[in-house]
């Protein structure tokens, strides 16, 4: 790289640098939610169009809105309160529920979620579905898939931007964006993957505590995960989420913190 090019990358990456909520980690982040705005939305459309969504009036669609709108609502409450309104202003929020036998849900960034029917049974309740709830849409809050493709972005070479990219090789962007949303997989991000899963489960604690949640309710969910795969789930190695053992641990460390914010 040459000098010029050294210097711009390093003014990039300055620019660039965030702090994210709850933990207070600094990322390194050159999309902007705004940017991809309709991007997201076009493919959570298309998501929602190649998928048997379950109507507004099931059950478990209400009681999936339900529980989304309080961690919303608590998401809301605590970034206003932390003076990151302009963060806030980013979620357009949409709930929905696919009829799949998957065991997954997912954020995308501004607020865009879909539950799959396969994990309400390890859910069980509300509050279950406030843990998975809570993780999801802590990715978006993090900014988790707009950092995602920022790294993508600058693989691709000093100087390039969304906008350089979309223009030059847009199915390319297209898998960044997914993939970024958990809705793919790329193994040479997947260590990436696992740090986020690991905040995303703190921010995610803290959200439902706000909500009325009970976050103690968490290492149980997960403990219902492990036991519903029968020892099938793969080496952390090559997981993007950390093992079932290190979570449950993981949370139960931070749950003090997250206690703080719990008032029933």
């Amino acid at each position: 790289m040459n000098p010029r090019s050294f210097l711009l990358l390093a003014l990039v990456i300055l620019q660039a640098c965030s702090e994210v909520p709850v933990t207070g980690r600094k990322q390194f982040n050159v999309v902007g939610t705004e940017q991809i705005a309709s991007m997201v939305d076009t493919q959570y459309r298309e998501t929602l169009n190649t998928s048997r969504i379950l109507p507004d009036s099931d059950p478990r669609t209400q009681q999936v809105r339900s529980c989304g709108q309080r961690i919303a609502q608590a998401v809301e409450r605590f970034l206003n309160e932390n003076g990151m309104q302009e963060r806030a202003k980013e979620f357009n929020w949409e709930f929905n529920v696919a009829d799949d036998p998957t065991v997954n849900a997912w954020c995308m960034p501004g607020g865009k979620v879909l539950f799959y029917t396969g994990i309400l049974p390890i859910t069980q309740d509300e509050n279950g579905m406030a843990v998975v709830m809570g993780h999801e849409v802590a990715h978006a809050v993090a900014r988790h898939g707009n950092e995602r493709m920022s790294q993508g972005i600058l693989a691709q070479g000093a100087g390039m931007t969304l906008d350089i990219l979309t223009s030059e090789n847009p199915g390319l962007v297209r898998d960044l964006l997914m993939q970024s949303a958990g809705i793919g997989s790329q193994l040479g991000m997947l260590a990436y993957s696992r740090s986020h899963e690991t905040e995303a489960d703190k921010m995610g604690l803290v959200f439902m505590a706000m909500a009325g949640y009970d976050p103690r309710t968490a290492p149980a969910f997960w403990e219902r995960m492990s036991a519903g795969s029968n020892g099938q789930a793969p080496p952390e190695l090559l997981s993007t989420h950390p093992s079932d053992d290190r979570r449950i641990h993981d949370l139960n460390a931070y749950m003090p913190e997250a206690l703080k914010y719990y008032k029933p």
